[in-house]
């Protein structure tokens, strides 16, 4: 797996014009290949009078999930270089779909390629993108008296606390870099004076 990947910060829109063609680049987080498919779905629904609703996406830490359509445009010059721009940034579970309304220039296909592999490229930088980290799930239980200052140090230090649960203990949910384990270990265990308890789950992203 990957220890860290980069997607987009928010879904919104991006507009560049380029020889009266107007490119209208819409970028989306997807989590899964059907949210990115519903996605395109409603901007093409949204932009049914356009000339073109080109798109690609890429899903996984791994980018094993990569498609990208040229929607009618000549072959390669504008999913493709989407495509190309997304895994460039290293951009993952992420959409991007690019409207065209036709201007009445023809821009040749080395235009439409730094056209559509452009305005991913604007829409990006104006969007913002943000790095998720992977992370090792784990439980700390502590008994009620620790538990405040548990939480405050782990707050404190940068933790990631996902959750927490009262019980007869309390149990926090955090995340952990694989590398920070051991070092977490006996840190807790020093913290508490070795009444807390540390079990490892699995894995997940979060943002670094």
């Amino acid at each position: 797996m990957q220890d860290k990947y980069r997607t987009v910060a928010r879904t919104g829109v991006h507009e560049t014009e380029v020889n009266r063609s107007r490119f209208l680049c819409a970028l989306a987080p997807a989590a899964t290949e059907r949210e990115a498919q519903d996605f395109i779905a409603t901007v093409r629904k949204e932009h049914a009078d356009a000339s073109h609703n080109c798109f690609a996406y890429v899903i996984g830490a791994d980018a094993a999930v990569q498609r990208a359509s040229d929607d009618g445009e000549p072959g390669g010059t504008a999913g493709v270089p989407m495509l190309q721009m997304l895994l460039r940034r290293d951009m993952r579970y992420v959409v991007a779909v690019v409207t065209r309304y036709y201007g009445g220039v023809k821009l040749g296909a080395g235009g439409l390629i730094r056209a559509y592999g452009g305005s991913v490229g604007e829409a990006l930088d104006a969007l913002g993108t943000l790095t998720r980290r992977r992370f090792r799930l784990a439980t700390v239980t502590v008994d009620h008296q620790r538990a405040g200052k548990v939480q405050n140090e782990l707050r404190s230090t940068g933790r990631e606390v996902r959750a927490v649960h009262y019980g007869e203990a309390v149990t926090i949910e955090i995340g952990l870099p694989d590398a920070d384990v051991e070092s977490f270990r006996s840190w807790l265990a020093d913290t508490t004076a070795g009444t807390a308890g540390l079990e490892l789950g699995g894995e997940a992203y979060g943002e670094a």
